[in-house]
């Protein structure tokens, strides 16, 4: 006698190597079990589902892909705790699966057990995001040549899409996978070529995957291009004469950045009073003994970079002259002038060098030659007024003698005496 449905006994592991569909048709009704495939993220949680037909209380199996009894009508048989029996009726038998990794990934068998023995299985489908890509670079930038980036993503499933991007443009790159087991590593190289102005320029690696939905993982990548240093000595502003300070600040850049700044002077020693402060030079109390040609230097494994600067004091120069009043009378006032060159040097170009001592005597001789010319023209003036003036005199005596002479001729010839005449308009 065959045993019932109810009584049936475990069936062996061999006995559970069965189809994927199953449909057990009796003679007067049909059982039928449905299972639903499930794709999930990496790390996420599955839900795996088999669907009943006519259930009529027959042995519910369900297996994972290695063909191991996870649960029997609702018992748990292996002792994973990631797996659990969520729900169990006559119609939808659930489990979940949490923690999913891609060695889960497979079929898992539901199989309804009766007179015939038949299973459906659920495929679980594990994807695998890629994390932030790196960028490797194979070998360090140098102003004039190439420099070559890879971008990588170590694990994706199914293989990410590696794009790069500068300036808004992508830029073709040379793909490559490699099979990691279940998941893929996927590269993206590219080649550029480097000038000192692409130091600090950006560029991004971009990885897109179905499983980010439309998000993309982006890693920023600034290009580091090494180059020979440039100096340039900022020189201060307007002239210096004894006794000012000198502030000289030498403005570097290059890549590495040179750590140590050279101060000299061309033929010479540096001031005794120097003082030297990373890339700024300073003098106080400055004197002509001062003056000479300062030089600034810097290097690093790309080469060496210098400038120079010409120092020039000028003297202070004091001179004592006449100023003379509109009364004629000459006052002595010392005034002290500085006397500053007819060529003042230039302060954009610190190298600009000016003969001081040549403009100095010109000043002086063409202050003196002015005082002289308006004393000059003072004495002149004043001589031609006085002239002016006793002619005036003279002229007004001359016209007055006539007249007397006149009367005393009419007074004679009308008979009148002489002498009293005489007398009368003697002065």
């Amino acid at each position: 006698m065959r045993p019932g449905p109810r009584s049936l006994l475990l069936p062996t592991p061999l006995s559970l190597s069965l189809r994927a569909l199953v449909l057990l048709c009796l003679a007067t009704r049909c059982q039928a079990v449905q299972a639903e495939n499930v794709t999930v993220l990496e790390g996420g949680t599955a839900q795996i589902s088999c669907r009943l037909q006519n259930y009529d209380g027959s042995i519910v199996v369900i297996q994972n892909p290695r063909r191991q009894t996870l649960f029997f009508n609702g018992t748990r048989a292996l002792k994973d705790d990631r797996f659990q029996m969520v729900l169990f009726t006559p119609r939808l038998v659930r489990i979940t699966l949490t923690n999913v990794s891609v060695s889960d990934e497979g079929g898992y068998f539901c199989q309804l057990y009766t007179d015939d023995t038949h299973h459906q299985v659920a495929t679980l489908s594990v994807s695998v995001p890629p994390d932030t890509p790196t960028v490797e670079v194979k070998q360090e930038a140098v102003e004039g040549g190439e420099v070559e980036l890879t971008c990588l993503s170590l694990r994706s499933k199914p293989p990410a899409t590696l794009r790069w991007i500068r300036d808004r443009r992508e830029i073709p790159g040379v793909v490559s996978q490699q099979e990691n087991g279940k998941t893929v590593s996927v590269s993206s190289t590219i080649r550029l070529s480097v000038e000192r102005k692409d130091n600090g320029a950006a560029v991004s690696c971009e990885a897109s995957h179905p499983a980010l939905g439309g998000q993309k993982r982006v890693r920023h990548y600034r290009l580091d291009v090494h180059f020979a240093p440039t100096v340039r000595i900022i020189p201060p502003p307007g002239i210096l004469r004894e006794g000012d300070s000198l502030s000289l600040t030498c403005s570097i850049t290059g890549n590495p950045l040179p750590r140590d700044v050279q101060w000299t002077r061309i033929n010479d020693t540096l001031p005794e009073r120097a003082e030297i402060s990373g890339p700024t030079l300073q003098v106080s109390r400055l004197s002509q003994s001062h003056n000479g040609t300062y030089l600034c230097q810097a290097q690093n494994n790309y080469g060496r970079a210098a400038d120079h600067y010409a120092l020039l004091v000028y003297e202070n120069v004091s001179v004592t002259t006449m100023v003379l009043s509109t009364s004629h009378h000459a006052t002595s006032h010392p005034i002290t002038l500085l006397i500053t060159p007819s060529y003042a040097p230039d302060p954009r170009d610190p190298g600009a060098v000016i003969e001081t001592h040549s403009a100095v005597p010109y000043a002086v001789i063409g202050g003196i030659l002015a005082l002289l010319v308006f004393t000059i023209i003072c004495v002149l003036i004043i001589t031609i007024w006085c002239s002016v003036r006793q002619k005036g005199s003279y002229l007004t005596h001359e016209a007055s003698g006539l007249d007397e002479h006149g009367e005393v001729q009419e007074a004679f010839l009308n008979g009148n005496d002489a002498s009293q005449g005489k007398k009368e308009y003697l002065l």
